[in-house]
């Protein structure tokens, strides 16, 4: 089994602070290992009919219990919230890790009965931190999904992948009460990997698609509901200069797009037209899990006249920045220049697939992805 030790270690603080946490995630990224190395005094998995069933009549069930209640899948029980919000209040020995797969809807029924009393932890495939460093080509191709990564070869990796997303769309999406037909849904998906790493134009993508403009916003509401895709925002400042206010589009794992993609191995990848836009999304996924920062204190930066930087953050009172290029040896640009000015960063990292660090002017470098991670101190 491979150690998480950054999640354990961010998990454990968090449960030190708050009586009840929540780790949430996509299917298959390792939530339930990952509750185990807990040694929970009490373990429900709402997908197992047993303990479903012990949970039927849940204040009877919970009631007596003390010490750390694990939840497996709680999205399946929603009315288990408000008693969650009872018995932490008046059991002051239970402490709640509960697991879900939607993130929406569970932040959503939460939010109200247990505000003050949760805190949340995203947990999606394996960190760089998790592997060898050296081995980021193989995270790149495959994803970082558990059964992917470790799969024996590529092919049984490939295999697995298809399954997943059959699964996903025959299985997950019915349960979580959405009835849209699995092809649809499926070449809906297919259709956003060729939007992955463009700003996305919801009326210009309806028309392609057959749809209108609202059930585009829904199908993406979904999969980004369910960390299939990362839709990230622009940032605005005042500068007098047309900027891009549209979101930027991703399909969070890498492994996945290159299954929907029928990317079958790195030389499929080195010959494709998304090679450039996988390696981005590859790297901002990367970068973001390495940061620590939620979706929402994140940004890219374009102005119409093709000025941009990728990821944009503010942290310790200072701007900050990273632009991702799949080149050998990335140059200082007229775009990297005008980002610097622009948007005041304190510096700007250029991520790259080498494999050492160098100025290309001043507070902008090139970084390798291997040097991008939860170690990473870039303040």
């Amino acid at each position: 089994m491979i150690d998480r030790k950054t999640d354990q270690a961010q998990l454990t603080e968090l449960m030190s602070v708050f009586p009840v946490t929540a780790i949430l995630g996509p299917r298959q990224s390792g939530k339930t290992t990952l509750a185990r190395t807990f040694s929970a005094d009490h373990f429900f998995d709402l997908e197992n009919p047993r303990d479903a069933a012990m949970l039927a009549e849940p204040q009877l069930a919970l009631e007596p219990l003390s010490g750390l209640i694990v939840i497996d899948e709680i999205q399946r029980a929603p009315n288990l919230f408000p008693l969650i919000r009872h018995l932490v209040d008046t059991h002051k020995k239970q402490r709640y890790l509960i697991l879900g797969s939607a993130s929406r809807d569970l932040i959503r029924q939460s939010a109200e009965s247990l505000a003050g009393r949760i805190a949340y932890h995203e947990l999606a495939g394996f960190r760089l931190n998790d592997i060898s460093a050296e081995q980021w080509r193989t995270l790149w191709l495959r994803g970082g999904l558990p059964p992917s990564y470790i799969a024996r070869t590529d092919a049984s990796s490939r295999q697995w992948r298809e399954h997943y997303v059959a699964t996903f769309l025959e299985r997950d999406i019915p349960q979580l009460g959405i009835n849209i037909p699995a092809a649809t849904l499926r070449r809906f998906w297919t259709m956003l990997c060729h939007y992955h790493g463009q700003i996305i134009n919801y009326s210009e993508f309806a028309r392609s698609f057959g749809v209108s403009d609202m059930t585009v916003r829904r199908y993406l509401d979904i999969l980004e509901g369910t960390f299939m895709v990362r839709l990230l925002q622009p940032w605005h400042v005042n500068l007098g200069k047309r900027l891009v206010k549209r979101p930027k589009l991703y399909i969070r794992d890498s492994g996945l797009l290159h299954t929907l993609l029928s990317i079958r191995s790195f030389a499929d990848l080195a010959s494709h037209n998304k090679l450039g836009a996988s390696w981005e999304g590859f790297a901002l996924e990367t970068a973001a899990r390495a940061l620590g920062k939620r979706n929402e204190e994140l940004a890219f930066w374009a102005t119409h006249s093709g000025a941009e930087v990728d990821l944009f953050w503010q942290d310790h009172g200072k701007n900050w920045a990273i632009e991702c290029k799949y080149a050998n040896s990335p140059r200082l640009t007229p775009s990297m220049s005008s980002a610097m000015n622009d948007l005041d960063l304190t510096h700007l990292w250029i991520v790259y697939p080498g494999d050492r660090t160098y100025s290309l002017a001043s507070h902008i470098s090139a970084l390798p992805l291997a040097a991008v991670k939860d170690t990473w101190q870039y303040a």
